[in-house]
């Protein structure tokens, strides 16, 4: 057994413990959660820490097979230029640069505390790093056509893709965004898509704008290169409930980066279902757009927290993440952001012994330090370590 403590215990799922205690078995197993208030605790046994200590973290939105685009692409170029961008340089990489830097961000993701991915895949190219990981992966094979015609096409060649995977409870097909799926593909995804789908919502401005007028940046970059946009009928609404609707409400639905997002789509959103989740990936909103959420709009919201890819950010980092969020939010506090980043996760991708210090999890844990204990929020020094 081994008991360690902290200023404070956050458990991922309700308040904080002042110099709380954590016991668990050599398997990281939690045998139990001591608060010094009401339990008794032999302080010779316990090894005691600065800082915090919270569950490992869920990494809810993640490219993994674009890490081998780390700094190739252009900062704020925007969501458009930002698709463009890859489409011209994703075939000058071979296969061995590829596993390589599919390695190397996975490592990097474990060096920063996450326990477990939510990572969108169009190919194989992940496929042996998971199953050999000590991390816990679900996977989302994305599909995208705007062509009425293929929708058969599309769904038996992912269907196939998907028998390659080694774990069939752990990968489900999912919708790449709105403007790159028809409604018939839609509907087909949420019929072969399981419990769980995930889609980029509301990641730029001119997604908005491509529903309502059929207009904009989005508008005229896919036009370039897709004929099919130009047969598409705008709705005359925002981008969400133009599409919500495709997926059935009982289905857990993760909507990505939703950068620009109002009021009205959230009130749309919970009113269609009480299965929606918000994943923010900050960086990677501040690296394509240069430009944040309204995260004061989702604090009553189930909320998590992603990294996006290398190609799309500079770290692959959740705490990185926080502080981007803590930045400019001094108001959302360090339990609501740490409930995002780990019970929330776990909750939407059904892992269960992930995501909160309870007795008998193992959600891994992790020592998050220099932390303004006066006012429990993280600083631009905070740095995090796994136990």
């Amino acid at each position: 057994m081994k008991k360690i403590s902290a200023n404070y215990i956050f458990t991922g799922n309700s308040a904080p413990i002042k110099n709380g205690v954590i016991a668990t078995d050599n398997n990281g197993v939690i045998l139990e959660v001591l608060n010094p208030e009401n339990d008794s605790i032999n302080w010779d046994e316990v090894e005691k820490h600065e800082g915090i200590i919270c569950p490992g973290f869920i990494n809810t939105h993640c490219h993994l097979e674009l890490s081998y685009l780390k700094g190739k692409l252009t900062e704020q170029g925007q969501l458009p230029g930002f698709v463009k961008e890859i489409i011209s340089i994703r075939d000058n990489f071979t296969i061995q640069e590829r596993q390589e830097a599919i390695e190397l961000a996975e490592q990097e993701m474990i060096n920063n505390g996450i326990v477990a991915v939510g990572d969108i895949a169009n190919g194989a190219s992940t496929f042996a790093q998971k199953e050999n990981s000590q991390m816990r992966y679900h996977t989302f094979l994305e599909v995208f056509s705007l062509n009425p015609e293929t929708v058969d096409e599309v769904i038996d060649r992912t269907i196939s893709l998907k028998k390659e995977y080694h774990n069939q409870n752990r990968i489900s097909i999912s919708p790449h965004a709105p403007y790159s799926m028809s409604k018939q593909l839609m509907i087909s995804v949420n019929k072969v898509s399981g419990e769980i789908l995930t889609i980029h919502n509301q990641e730029t401005e001119s997604e908005n704008e491509l529903f309502l007028t059929k207009s904009g940046k989005l508008y005229e970059q896919l036009s370039s290169f897709n004929e099919d946009i130009k047969k598409w009928t705008p709705t005359g609404e925002n981008s969400l409930p133009s599409y919500l609707a495709n997926f059935t409400a009982d289905k857990k639905i993760l909507l990505v980066h939703n950068t620009y997002t109002c009021k009205e789509d959230i009130d749309f959103a919970k009113n269609y279902s009480n299965n929606i989740y918000w994943c923010f990936c900050p960086n990677a909103n501040k690296y394509i757009e240069n430009r944040q959420p309204k995260y004061n709009l989702f604090v009553n919201e189930k909320c998590t927290i992603g990294t996006d890819s290398l190609a799309s950010n500079w770290s692959l980092s959740i705490l990185d993440e926080l502080k981007t969020i803590t930045k400019n939010n001094a108001e959302i506090s360090l339990e609501t952001l740490i409930k995002w980043a780990t019970f929330n996760g776990a909750q939407l991708l059904e892992f269960n012994e992930l995501g909160s210090i309870e007795k008998g999890k193992s959600p891994g844990l992790n020592l998050i330090k220099n932390i303004a204990l006066d006012n429990l929020c993280l600083t631009e020094k905070s740095t995090v370590t796994p136990l």
